[in-house]
């Protein structure tokens, strides 16, 4: 489990940005997946879930997660509900302690948000798609909706595909044109490959949080592609023609 100062320096917080270590799923899924969306048993992503709720000293039915799909949509939790019941989103935010907030990741950005005055949390899935069409200003908003200050909160980026690893094809850099006031460009290297480019997730993540007030963010200095012992990779799944992956949680959580 990895850890950022920024919010280990509140109290009355825990977070986690879990690794694939540590768990009971054989395979592909080696070995803390907690997906129940991938092709795993089922009760064997139950078991890695409830490992990793009792490294953040929570029970396992304490942790939420939604139906991501790289939308913009940011939804308010008040009470803890099962996964069956999950709403399709990609953030969540939430003022009640107890609840932990989790997001599954595998190449794109984990991000953890908190207002220790106020008692707010976010916990959201940036992948560029939902980072292009708002997701992060959107929890950012639905936040300071339940009480916390922009100017209060601090964020981590936790582990997703590095640049060095983020190659894209030609036409992608033009669907971030209208995007960050024309310095898109920032975000893009040239690739080794002719025409191609580098993205920094990220950073564009990263300048997005700062676009909308909240300045103080701290990023891991992970890369999930090349990093295979540590964390599971939906590029190098897909590259290595592999029928599935696992997936990484990352939680947080007031205490009560």
């Amino acid at each position: 489990m990895i850890t950022v100062s920024t919010l280990n320096d509140i109290t009355r917080l825990r977070h986690g940005f879990f690794t694939r270590d540590g768990g009971v799923s054989e395979g592909l899924y080696a070995s803390l997946n907690c997906g129940f969306g991938s092709r795993d048993e089922p009760r064997r992503v139950a078991a890695n879930r409830a490992r990793a709720m009792r490294q953040l000293g929570r029970p396992a039915e304490s942790l939420v997660t939604v139906r991501q799909e790289h939308t913009a949509r940011v939804v308010e939790v008040t009470e803890p509900f099962t996964h069956d019941a999950a709403p399709t989103a990609d953030a969540m935010v939430t003022r009640v302690p107890g609840i932990a907030l989790g997001v599954l990741t595998a190449d794109c950005a984990p991000v953890l948000i908190a207002d220790a005055k106020a008692g707010v949390i976010a916990a959201i899935h940036a992948g560029w798609r939902g980072a292009l069409d708002g997701v992060l200003e959107n929890a950012v908003a639905a936040m300071a909706a339940i009480g916390a200050d922009r100017a209060r909160m601090v964020a981590a980026v936790g582990p997703c595909i590095a640049q060095r690893s983020y190659e894209v094809g030609p036409e992608f850099p033009g669907l971030f044109v209208a995007d960050d006031e024309g310095n898109f460009e920032t975000f893009f290297a040239p690739a080794p490959r002719a025409g191609h480019f580098l993205f920094d997730l990220a950073s564009y993540v990263a300048r997005r949080l700062s676009r909308c007030g909240v300045t103080d963010v701290l990023r891991t200095p992970c890369d999930t592609f090349q990093e295979e012992t540590r964390f599971f990779s939906y590029r190098r799944a897909r590259l290595r023609g592999e029928e599935d992956y696992g997936r990484q949680l990352s939680a947080i959580v007031l205490e009560r």
